[in-house]
Formats: structure tokens, C-alpha cells, sequence
């Protein structure tokens, strides 16, 4: 294509001429694809909904910090990897800040001649919706050919070649396919990235890549099924049920799809209306969507609270490079990544006896006090952390105070907020602009507290906004701000998991059938089938099955983050900080942290016997014999206390996992008889263990029956030995009887 322009271009000098009148057809067709190599987009910068109130009151959606970066630049940097060169954006509340915050970015043309696109529009509407502004893009005319309609809030290092050139080939086949879809597989164990509460389900035929029914489940259903069309069965010869897939909200698309968007005023959401309308209507319209399904690279939206934290620890956890701090996206940032996981700007201020854990991000001239602990967070520029404060799994804009002897699990505090002395932040709080929260206190789980304007009840949305008196129950006597409600938001069931920074539905009557069945006209009726979890861990999970809960997000973040620590030979106290910080914030029991310890290192000292030809015996002495290692276990995994229950738990926890991992049984040996010497695990904790095996008989499983033989030995020995002082004990009562 680049030389048929540039050969085009030459032509046009004078001696072309001749030719060009030859071959006129030939050229109107090339001018026609270079207008159609000219790849658009739309940012859909608000999403017109509440989930990030009462942040959003003051300041627009996509310029809110992800890893101390605004959101849009993430979207801006994708579509800069996609080659797009004309971009609209679409916004709808705050529209005169965002187009300030573009206007003195990199990414504007007309100040930065480094831009990498031609055009970027800030589109003024009163739109109270996307579809309202889907309806008011066609009116405009603007988009003539293919363009990617994605929003204000995707963090993507995704390349779209393979799909737009998919997309275009089907378009030329059949101008009725108007949209590819792209989604991310997620894997059937589950992705934090993955829709909480609410379950999209695509309905598709794998053999043409198109999506012929879409559905969203809602925990509150009493029955989960899809109701299919009898006509999709019978026209389809295979179809797949898809709740795995990740939407990152990234969409190829045609004019027609604005089309679409116009002629049905009911249409406001783009999947749950107009994707679901549209295949509902395809025996009226005809067009055909179509999906590109993806499992390499990385692709989310920060559609919610809760995608924001997800999101967060997958840039803290790299996921998602070069979208990582230390790329320094603004041109301002001199981020750098250091050894042990902490990325900090210049200007940081360490205290000599502060402990700043891994997967930290720390901006310039924010400063940490004496014995204050940070793990798994993010904080922003000119932050003052006083002395002796613990701060885990939250995430600290621009411009806060966190006052000595404070703790902050789990929290949001946008910028300019104050955290008074030895203040209790539980998990979940959501701290808005400015807020203070006065000495001593305990914010409740779950707050949302805000000092922004409200606008009275009698009042319409252009009058004045007042302010609203400070409420001193819930931030302390000399705090300043009150507990935000909004009784718009909650008009929607759905929006219940959507508007908490911790998604919880503890308190709700939730059916936990399983979406595993098609209800149609064909079967006249449906008749519930179970559907194994499948997941990642299915092989260790055990008591936790019981409740329906095994928190996995714990499981599957504990295990990643000891592993690090094991195959980098760190430092076992700064990982015990995380671990412990991955506690609080998951509510983890006790068993399910030494289900997680077990996990890591039966899988690491696998991962050596298997990769690098280690003996087992050499594996379990390097994996165990690391820095702080055996202490970690002693204080973490068994307790100082050394409960011979919990010995016997953590025995079990590593003999399950073993089932499933190849030389299990040799190097449940080894690992025995490594923690035994290190005076981890008892004698006595390791006979009970084998005594409960033995009593079992016939009832033992197979599978736990056959890992643990090799261990035999090790058991008889311990026997022998105990046998032997037994015996001399005896020998010893008879001496003092003679004397």
C-alpha cells in the first residue's frame, strides 16, 4: 500500500499524466483505500454512570490517577500502537477540563508536532448517554470508513492487526458484517479483571467467529440460564457458551454501525442494548457482529471500583508493559523501576527504619517516616507518611497527610485529603478531594466520604451548588466532610456491584446454580446440570469448598507473590509484609494461608526437580534454606504457638498439592524430613498425621494413599526413634529403682 502511494504521488509530478488518464478506474479505487486505511476512533471519555462517585463530582472519570497516571493517557497510548490518526472524544460531564487537560498534552497536533495523530476533537454534547452520543456522532457525519470505538477508561497493550485485518476481509466478503468485537480470554479459573456481580455470556459460533447472542447474568436471578432462539440451534452446528471472556470495551466498526445506533432511541449501553438488540433483530436488519477472541497480551477496562484495584495490581505486577510507571507516559515523570519491585519517582524521602514493600509506586517528593510500613500501593506526589503508619493494598493520590501512627487498609484517598493521628482507615473507604478525617479516628468499612457542593433537593441541575455541613460522628470533632449518598444511583439492582471499592455480597439471598443450561421452546423447560469449578486450584482446594468459598483472589495473589520471592531467592521479611497486607485485605483464614504457603513452595521445589534436574532432597534445602524463610513459616504458616493441629493442616495442605505435581511422593519426602530437621514441624504433628491416614484404611483416597508412601520411611523412622527413647526412658525409671 505504501508504494502504490507513493508511485501515485510521483505520477501526479507530470510525467504520470498519460498514464493517469489510462488507468482513471484504477486510481478512484486507490484513493477510495487510502480513505479506508485512514483508521479513526472514538473515545467514549464519560461513561454516564455513578460507579466512581463521589471522586467524580469534582473531577472527570478519565482523568482520575491509575498507578498516578490519568486514564486517558492509557487509551491515548493503545490508539497510538493501533496506528489511528483521527480521534473524536466524546465527553459529558466536566467536558471544559478535559479539553484543557488535551489541549496541553503530547497527544494535541496543533501545539505538539510530535503528536502521532492528524486530528483529536473534543466533541461538545449534551448527551445523558452513549447512546445519546453514538446518535449525535452519526448526525455529525465525521466517521467514513472503519473505526475503533473504545472508552476513556482501557488500559490495553494489545495489537489490533490481526483483528482489523480479519475485520476488513469479512467486511469485504459480506458488507453486512459491521463489528468484530474484541475480548480477552479470561480462563476458567477466573481473572480479578473479570465483570464481579454481573456475568456477561457471549453465545457464539467458534467456526465463523460470530456472536449470535448476548446476555447478562445477574446474581439476583433465582435461575441462570440463557434463553436461546430454537432457530440458532438448528442453523448453527456448533455453538459455544462463553462466560469467560473478558469485554475490554474495544470494538471494530463500520458506519453502519452508527446507523444502527440511530434508528432505535431505546438503545443507551452498548452491549446490554444495542449488541443485545441487535442480534435479538437480526432477522429484520440483517448485519452480523462478529468477535475476535484473544489470550495473549493485555486488555481491560477500569469500568468499576473494584476493576480499578484489579487493574492497579496488574500494572504494579507488570502486566500490562510498557503501560508501566517507570515508561514515564507524561513527559514530567522520571519513574524508575528498582530491584525488589519499588518504582519510585526522584525526590522520594525514605526514613532509615521505614519498610517500603514490592509492588510499590512511590511519586516525586512524597516522604515516609520512621517504622512505617507500605506494601502493594500506590501513592502519589508530595505525599507527607508520618511515622510508624501502615499502609496496605490502597491507593493515595496527589497531596495527602497520613499522620503518625496511622493505618489504611484497603482505601482510596484522593488528593489533598488528610489522615489524622493513629487514624483506623478500614477496607473499602473511599476518602474524596480535601476530605479530613480528625485524630483517632475509625472510618467504618465501606465510607464514602466527600466535602463537595451539593445541589439542594428543590434545586434543578443548573442552579447553584451549596455547601454541606461537616458531619463529626463520621469524621471526628475538626474533620471536615460527609458521608455521600446518592438515591440515583442504586435505580438499577446491578449497580450494587458496581459502587464499593470491596465487592460483597454476603448480605444478599444469592442462587448458586451454575450457568450450565439452555432454556428454550426446544426443550420446553430446563433441567439444571452441575458444572465442575475447573479452576486453577481445584486440585487444592479442600475445607474450603465448604460455604461456597474459597477465596480465590487470596489463593491465587498469595501464591504469585511467595513464588516471586522464591524463584528471585528475595528477602522473606518484605515478602511477609505483602503476604500479610494480602490478609487483611481478602480476610483470609488460617488455613487458607497455609494452603497458599503450601501451594508456592511445593510448587517451586517442583519447578527445580523438573527444570533444572535438582534432587529433591537439594531443591527442599535451597527453597527452605532462603533468607527469613524458615522463620516465615515458623511465624506465619504454623504459629509461634506450634498447634499441633495446624502442624498437621500445613502436613495435609502439602500433600494435596502434591497429588497433581509430577515426583509428588519424593518430594513430599524430602520437604518432610527438610522441615523436620529446621524444627518446623514436630514429631508428633507428623505422626498424628499419618495415624489419621492409617485409620482411614479403604476410605483413604487413592490419590493422597499413593503420595504419600515414600514418606514411609521417614515415618518408621520417627517411630523407631521414638520407640528408642521410650525405651531408654524405661531403663532409666528402672535404674533409679534399683538405686
Amino acid at each position: 500500500m505504501a508504494q502504490a502511494q507513493k508511485s501515485g504521488k510521483g505520477s501526479a509530478g507530470g510525467k504520470g499524466g498519460a498514464s493517469k488518464g489510462k488507468k482513471g478506474g484504477a486510481s478512484g479505487k486507490k484513493v477510495e483505500d487510502e480513505r479506508e486505511e485512514t483508521l479513526q476512533a472514538v473515545i467514549l471519555a464519560d461513561s454516564f454512570e455513578t460507579r466512581f462517585n463521589p471522586f467524580t463530582i469534582e473531577k472527570p472519570r478519565c482523568l482520575l490517577p491509575l498507578a498516578n497516571t490519568p486514564l486517558i493517557e492509557y487509551t491515548l497510548e493503545f490508539l497510538a500502537m493501533a496506528g489511528v490518526s483521527d480521534i473524536h472524544i466524546y465527553c459529558g460531564s466536566h467536558t471544559e477540563e478535559v479539553e484543557r487537560y488535551i489541549q496541553s498534552s503530547k497527544w494535541f497536533p496543533q501545539t505538539s508536532p510530535a503528536s502521532p495523530f492528524t486530528r483529536l476533537e473534543i466533541m461538545k454534547t449534551t448527551a445523558r448517554s452513549v447512546g445519546d452520543a453514538m446518535r449525535d456522532l452519526d448526525a455529525r457525519d465525521v466517521i467514513v470508513g472503519d473505526f475503533l470505538l473504545v472508552h476513556g477508561d482501557l488500559v490495553s497493550n494489545l495489537p489490533i492487526d490481526a483483528a482489523l485485518s480479519s475485520h476488513r476481509a469479512r467486511r469485504l466478503a459480506d458488507k453486512n458484517a459491521i463489528m468484530t468485537m474484541i475480548l480477552r480470554s479470561g480462563g476458567l479459573g477466573g481473572h480479578r479483571t473479570k465483570a464481579q456481580g454481573i456475568i456477561p455470556v457471549f453465545v457464539n459460533d467458534p467456526t465463523k467467529s460470530r456472536c449470535l447472542h448476548y446476555e447478562e447474568m445477574h446474581p439476583l436471578q433465582a435461575n441462570k440460564y440463557v434463553n436461546l432462539d430454537p432457530e440458532l440451534l438448528s442453523e448453527h452446528s456448533e455453538l459455544e457458551i462463553r462466560t469467560d471472556l473478558i469485554d475490554c470495551g474495544i470494538d471494530i466498526c463500520t458506519p453502519d454501525v452508527l446507523a444502527l445506533w440511530a434508528e432505535s432511541f431505546d438503545y443507551e449501553v452498548p452491549r446490554r442494548h444495542f449488541l443485545h438488540g441487535v442480534l435479538k433483530d437480526y432477522e429484520l436488519n440483517g448485519k452480523t457482529i462478529h468477535t475476535e477472541i484473544v489470550s495473549d497480551h493485555y486488555a481491560a477496562r477500569v469500568t468499576n471500583l473494584q476493576a480499578y484495584e484489579a487493574v492497579s495490581k496488574d500494572i504494579l505486577g507488570r502486566w500490562t508493559y510498557p503501560l508501566v510507571p517507570d515508561s514515564n507516559l507524561l513527559k514530567n515523570q522520571s519513574y524508575k523501576f528498582e530491584r525488589g519491585g519499588l518504582c519510585k519517582e526522584d525526590g522520594v524521602i525514605l526514613a532509615r527504619t521505614c519498610k517500603v514493600g514490592k509492588r510499590t509506586v512511590l511519586g516525586k517528593d512524597t516522604s515516609i517516616g520512621d517504622g512505617s510500613v507500605v506494601s502493594n500501593s500506590i501513592i502519589g506526589r508530595r505525599c507527607q507518611i508520618g511515622r510508624n503508619v501502615n499502609i496496605q493494598n490502597s491507593y493515595i493520590w496527589d497531596d495527602v497527610v497520613v499522620a503518625d501512627g496511622a493505618t489504611v487498609n484497603r482505601a482510596v484517598i484522593a488528593s489533598e485529603a488528610v489522615v489524622g493521628k493513629k487514624c483506623n482507615i478500614l477496607p473499602g473507604t473511599l476518602l474524596s478531594f480535601g476530605v479530613r478525617i480528625a485524630d483517632n479516628k475509625q472510618v467504618k468499612e465501606g465510607s464514602r466520604i466527600t466535602r463537595a457542593k451539593r445541589r439542594a433537593e428543590d434545586v434543578d441541575e443548573d442552579g447553584p451548588l451549596s455547601p454541606v455541613p461537616t458531619n463529626p460522628e463520621l469524621v471526628g470533632d475538626g474533620g471536615e466532610g460527609y458521608e455521600f449518598e446518592d438515591e440515583d444511583e442504586l435505580e438499577e439492582e446491578s449497580d450494587i456491584f458496581h459502587t464499593s471499592l470491596v465487592y460483597s455480597t454476603a448480605h444478599l439471598n444469592i442462587s448458586s446454580e451454575s450457568i450450565s443450561t439452555i432454556s428454550s421452546s426446544i426443550s420446553g423447560g430446563s433441567q439444571p446440570q452441575t458444572r465442575s469449578r475447573l479452576s486453577s486450584f481445584a486440585g487444592s482446594i479442600s475445607e474450603d469448598e465448604q460455604g461456597g468459598s474459597t477465596n480465590e483472589n487470596f489463593h491465587h495473589d498469595a501464591v504469585a507473590g511467595l513464588l516471586d520471592t522464591l524463584k528471585e531467592s528475595g528477602d522473606f521479611d518484605s515478602a511477609k509484609l505483602e503476604f500479610m497486607g494480602l490478609r487483611l485485605s481478602n480476610d483470609a483464614t488460617d488455613h487458607q494461608i497455609r494452603r497458599a504457603i503450601a501451594v508456592a513452595f511445593t510448587k517451586r521445589i517442583s519447578q527445580m526437580v523438573e527444570n533444572e534436574a535438582m534432587e529433591a532432597a537439594k531443591a527442599a534445602e535451597q527453597a527452605f534454606g532462603l533468607n527469613g524463610a524458615g522463620k516465615f513459616l515458623k511465624e506465619v504458616a504454623i504459629g509461634l504457638d506450634k498447634k499441633e493441629a495446624d502442624q498437621v493442616d500445613f502436613i495435609r495442605a502439602l500433600q494435596k498439592d502434591l497429588i497433581h505435581r509430577a515426583n509428588g511422593p519424593v518430594i513430599l519426602n524430602a520437604i518432610s524430613q527438610r522441615l523436620y530437621q529446621m524444627e518446623i514441624l514436630e514429631e508428633d504433628a507428623y505422626l498424628k498425621w499419618w495415624e489419621d491416614a492409617e485409620e482411614l484404611g479403604d476410605e483413604e483416597d487413592e490419590e493422597l494413599h499413593k503420595v504419600r508412601q515414600k514418606t514411609k520411611v521417614f515415618i518408621d523412622w520417627l517411630k523407631e526413634a521414638e520407640e528408642e527413647e521410650d525405651s531408654e526412658e524405661e531403663d532409666d525409671d528402672d535404674d533409679e529403682d534399683s538405686d
